[in-house]
């Protein structure tokens, strides 16, 4: 019996969304720091080439994708450029999502198919393209499974003020996790999700600068504290690695405590 578990993601292929800041830039980073090669994707070649950079100072591979992933095709585009790339994929981290704050009265369709086509499908889409690889690699390489991570948030479980459909989104990553998760268990594929709690981001800035809403935000906290990166390099490594065999259909909150009220 071997106790010790295995960490290490050298050999491993993965592919990250969003990834040309905040959280999608580190969650990058950190796979790259434990082995794995990395295609990246996010709308600016630009911001994409510098995390390349960053990645390949790791001594990994770096696979930038300038991609619109309003699209969901653009998505499966991706994947699809990854393992062609590569020559397969082994981790997908579906981490591109955005959020426009507004009261439920004011929220337009447009508002609804910019946050639903976003954070969700192409998350679901880019999924598929995934595991349709992911399902068939295995199938001629059982020695491992492959990992699908889902990204979610706090409104995954909890309804936040002025993030409705955001929340419907979230809600539905942590459903879609679900769902995949049984459909693909045993197919070679674990699916879970890691919901932050608040880590500032271009998306938490408006809040967390905000004297009042840093206040409550800080106050709810039980930890005194917003998240940082680091904070998430435990749980990414952990999804992603054979250390979580065991483990499918689940979300981990890194939230500093808020859940735990």
């Amino acid at each position: 019996m071997n106790l010790k578990p295995t960490f290490d993601l050298t050999g491993r292929v993965a592919l990250v969304t969003g990834a040309s800041r905040g959280l999608g830039r580190g969650i990058a980073l950190i796979l790259a720091s434990a082995g794995a090669d990395v295609a990246i994707v996010a709308r600016s070649p630009e911001a994409l080439d510098r995390v390349a950079a960053e990645i390949r100072a790791l001594g990994r591979a770096a696979l930038p994708i300038p991609a619109d992933l309003t699209d969901s095709r653009e998505g499966v585009r991706a994947a699809e450029e990854t393992i062609r790339h590569f020559g397969r994929l082994d981790i997908l981290v579906n981490n591109a999502g955005t959020n426009i704050r507004k009261p439920a009265l004011e929220v337009t369709e447009a508002d609804w198919d910019y946050m639903v086509n976003l954070n969700l499908k192409t998350a679901f889409f880019t999924a598929q393209a995934a595991g349709r690889h992911m399902v068939e690699a295995f199938q001629k390489d059982p020695s491992y499974r492959r990992k699908i991570i889902n990204i979610g948030s706090l409104a995954t479980t909890l309804a936040l003020p002025n993030a409705s459909v955001y929340g419907v989104t979230k809600g539905g990553i942590g459903q879609l996790t679900r769902c995949l998760a049984i459909e693909w268990a045993k197919l070679g594929v674990n699916v879970n999700a890691i919901a932050p709690g608040y880590f500032y981001t271009d998306l938490t800035e408006p809040l967390l600068t905000h004297p009042e809403h840093s206040a409550r935000i800080l106050g709810r906290t039980p930890m005194g504290r917003t998240g940082e990166v680091a904070d998430l390099a435990g749980v990414v490594v952990f999804l992603a690695s054979s250390a979580s065999d065991y483990i499918t259909g689940q979300v981990i909150y890194v939230d500093g405590g808020w859940t735990a009220w």
